[in-house]
């Protein structure tokens, strides 16, 4: 199938699965760092009726809780294409932007990051600072800074796995 096809990349084999370990990585990350969360929170929608990944049940910053969605997407579909050939990165924060548009009217009430992981294991610059600002919390409560460098690690670890199982699909289509 030729790179740009859609079908490639909608239908690509275990794309839901990555996004579901990927929000678990995260929720399991605020628990770490004593910040409870509620995943996929009753009555936060977003402009399409659709409910974030997660919600801090906390304040995360300047007294409001922080909101979630992930999205794992392939950069060489349409959509994207253009952008991934310009700059590594780029399919990233545009899928981070488009998110940050749907999300746009809960932002009075909640703060809101977009995690944006490209299937080749590219993660959003919004997604790098909130999982850096995780890791530092996460340290701060363990009392040792060995633990921001290791949940980087193995996030970034989790966007190789996503390159690997996309490296890995069998072809959709004729």
């Amino acid at each position: 199938m030729p790179i740009g096809s859609t079908a490639s990349c909608a239908e690509a084999l275990g794309r839901s699965a990555r996004h579901h370990v990927l929000n678990d990585l995260i929720a399991r990350s605020f628990a770490s760092a004593g910040v409870p969360v509620t995943k996929e929170p009753i009555g936060l929608f977003r402009s399409d009726g659709k409910r974030a990944d997660g919600l801090t049940l906390v304040p995360w910053q300047s007294g409001k809780s922080l909101c979630w969605d992930v999205t794992v997407f392939c950069p060489l579909a349409e959509s994207y294409v253009t952008q991934a050939a310009r700059e590594a990165g780029a399919a990233a924060e545009l899928a981070a932007t488009s998110k940050e548009v749907k999300y746009a009217g809960i932002v009075g009430r909640h703060m809101f990051e977009p995690i944006a992981v490209e299937t080749l294991g590219v993660f959003s610059a919004s997604a790098i600072r909130l999982l850096n600002d995780l890791g530092r919390r996460i340290s701060s409560i363990s009392g040792d800074t060995r633990e921001t460098s290791n949940f980087i690690s193995a996030s970034f670890g989790a966007g190789a796995a996503f390159q690997c199982c996309s490296a890995t699909r069998q072809p959709v289509g004729p």
